[in-house]
């Protein structure tokens, strides 16, 4: 089973959604990063998994990325992922840094979030990242319709 690192990066025009045990959040207008692993025993398709919930409003969340996934507020622009078998995704997040949603998607790790904001596409930012960590990444263009 292949296994690895994935972002999923999604738009959004700015809402307040529940997260959760996490609670109400604000979210503003801008695009959003979430850094997940694959490394239990479905491997990468844990990530085909996410593709597949976007937008379908009538799934019971059960992550807290699942919660924006079936918010009809965020878009799903593309996901990056690469093979690894190491545990990259916290040195992943320190790397990207910024502005952060505390609490969000690190319930298993010390780091403060694992889902950070930017005001632009970040792709180009997410590609260098993986390439600091001798990832190669693989880009793949989403379109999730409003259900």
């Amino acid at each position: 089973m292949d296994k690895g690192i994935y972002c999923l990066v999604f738009f959004t025009r700015g809402c307040t959604a529940r997260i959760g045990a996490v609670g109400e959040i604000a979210f503003a207008a801008g695009w959003y990063i979430y850094i997940g692993s694959a490394l239990g025993s479905g491997g990468l398709r844990r990530l085909e998994r996410h593709i597949g919930l976007a937008g379908k409003r009538d799934r019971r969340p059960k992550w807290h990325v699942d919660y924006i996934l079936t918010d009809n507020r965020f878009l799903l622009k593309y996901a990056v992922s690469a093979l690894t078998e190491h545990r990259l995704e916290c040195g992943l997040a320190r790397s990207l840094g910024g502005i952060g949603i505390a609490g969000f998607g690190c319930s298993d790790c010390s780091c403060a979030t694992h889902l950070f904001y930017r005001d632009k596409d970040p792709l180009s930012g997410i590609t260098d990242k993986f390439h600091d960590l001798d990832l190669e990444p693989v880009v793949q263009r989403l379109i999730t319709r409003k259900r």
